[in-house]
């Protein structure tokens, strides 16, 4: 390296990032990773859309997620160096492909960043309608920041208690349903809670193939984030241990979130009576009568919408710092403070989001257009997971001898990472039979075009190439300690 202005110091100016995340925050972050408020507000409109089949549906998409979260595993255990998606990509497919999953990464968590805090403030609305649109907004993102600048515990400390929030309301809503189905229980309208509501009105697939295939295209959105766990690799105190531990757990954690929830919805209420606009979680609870029903939900949501905020603050910051260690992003977002955290990056995203305001005052047309936004986030996602199995199979190519010495390797390896390709290809395929999510695909398309033409500036710049040499010899390097659990 010179001393010219040119010259590319390393990424890590004062240290890695701080390995502040404990188990319990892990499996917490994993959990609530899992489930999101596509679950307690969408799956009212993919019932009626699929009728009992939706328990299917959400199994399945479980199913071929874990494999790809096997294959994630494996691969950032592999070289303990990689901290982000963006890592491993970059080092395995090239650079330009760190460069598209770091992007399309950190876009999507802005863009669902914003999509929560403008639901935080209809949520926060609810209770007090006099409220300013623009005071929610400005307090999460203070708190949210502020906690995060602080240390990495912090975050974990509050996806843990969000989760918690979650997990609480989600076995209540199942412990409710069995009770009422124990006791066939009668709702006003005359019908019963009973096993059979799950198949005596047209079967299992009321609504045919077509409507499995509109299952899909909204169920498959309550799925974003549950890669999050993968972006605390870096963060984590035992990274071998507490990351298989808490990716094995997510096939459980589906059945239990997910399918018992649906299940309990189904058995009480006949899923032809499920308003398709509002919340099935509030019909339930009032249906047994608890006082405050859409409060409580309410308030679930709420902290779901926080949870969310709260990681895609996490997540920008971190893609944001890696980004700028492979020479991606400007230099200056590659700085850590005392205690570990890319603070530059944090105030990046920060002030990012404060953009919700103006939205929040522009009309309904803005807020219709968000919604747009937000499906084109989660298309992006199947494009993050799509590029992690990629990375596998580049990783089995290029690594064998580390895949032969890994202890967690991913089942059916290549072959089923290629099963897994095809039903994103599935996924890809039911998005565009519908006009708004078809037109999501269409700004996804012009994203990665736009991506396209950046990286073509960018691999031309002489700090990105002096930068990406150092990058490739930092993952070269062998990790020269672990970081045991504390």
């Amino acid at each position: 390296m010179t001393n010219s202005s040119t010259a590319v110091s390393p990424p890590h100016t004062h240290s890695e990032p701080s390995r502040g995340l404990s188990n319990r925050h892990i499996q917490l972050i994993a959990i609530g990773g899992a489930i999101g408020t596509g679950l307690f507000m969408g799956s009212g409109r993919t019932i009626s859309l699929a009728g009992p089949a939706v328990v299917f549906i959400y199994v399945v998409i479980g199913f071929f997620l874990f494999f790809m979260m096997r294959a994630m595993g494996e691969l950032l255990l592999s070289n303990l160096r990689y901290k982000t998606f963006a890592d491993f990509a970059a080092d395995l497919i090239g650079p330009w492909a760190g460069f598209f999953v770091g992007w399309s990464y950190w876009f999507c968590w802005i863009v669902t960043a914003i999509a929560e805090l403008v639901a935080i403030t209809g949520y926060v609305q609810f209770w007090w309608a006099a409220v300013p649109l623009w005071l929610p907004t400005v307090l999460v993102v203070l708190i949210v920041f502020l906690l995060n600048a602080v240390s990495v515990k912090n975050f974990g400390e509050m996806e843990f208690w969000f989760a918690l929030i979650k997990i609480v309301a989600i076995l209540a809503l199942i412990v409710v349903g069995a009770i009422m189905a124990l006791t066939h229980f009668a709702s006003p309208d005359g019908h019963t809670a009973q096993l059979a509501n799950l198949w005596n009105d047209g079967g299992w697939f009321p609504n045919g193939a077509m409507g499995v295939v509109a299952g899909f295209q909204i169920a498959v959105f309550a799925f974003v984030g549950i890669e999050l766990v993968g972006t605390t690799a870096a963060e984590a105190r035992d990274p071998r241990t507490t990351l298989p531990r808490a990716i094995n757990s997510v096939p459980v954690r589906i059945l239990i979130f997910y399918v018992g929830s649906l299940l309990a919805i189904l058995v009480v209420t006949p899923w032809r009576s499920i308003n398709p606009e509002q919340s099935p979680f509030v019909a339930m609870f009032a249906l047994a009568g608890l006082a405050g029903a859409a409060s409580v939900v309410n308030f679930v949501v709420l902290t779901s919408a926080m949870s969310s905020s709260n990681s895609g603050v996490f997540s920008t910051s971190r893609m944001m710092f890696g980004l700028s260690a492979e020479g991606s992003a400007p230099g200056i977002f590659k700085g850590l403070n005392r205690v570990g955290v890319p603070v530059r990056a944090l105030y990046l995203t920060a002030g990012i989001l404060l953009l919700t305001i103006p939205v929040l005052y522009a009309g309904d047309s803005i807020i219709e257009a968000f919604t747009l936004i937000t499906s084109v986030a989660s298309l992006l996602f199947v494009f993050v997971w799509s590029m992690i199995l990629i990375s596998y199979i580049r990783y089995r190519m290029k690594f064998p001898e580390r895949h032969a010495t890994s202890e967690y390797k991913m089942p059916g390896g290549v072959v089923m990472c290629a099963v897994v390709l095809a039903f994103f290809v599935f996924v890809a395929w039911a998005l565009s039979t519908d006009p708004q999510t078809a037109t999501g695909l269409v700004a996804v398309a012009a994203w990665l075009v736009v991506l396209g033409i950046s990286w073509a500036f960018v691999r031309r710049t002489e700090s990105h190439r002096q930068t990406f040499e150092w990058f490739k010899q930092e993952m070269a390097r062998p990790v020269e300690h672990e970081h045991p659990s504390r």
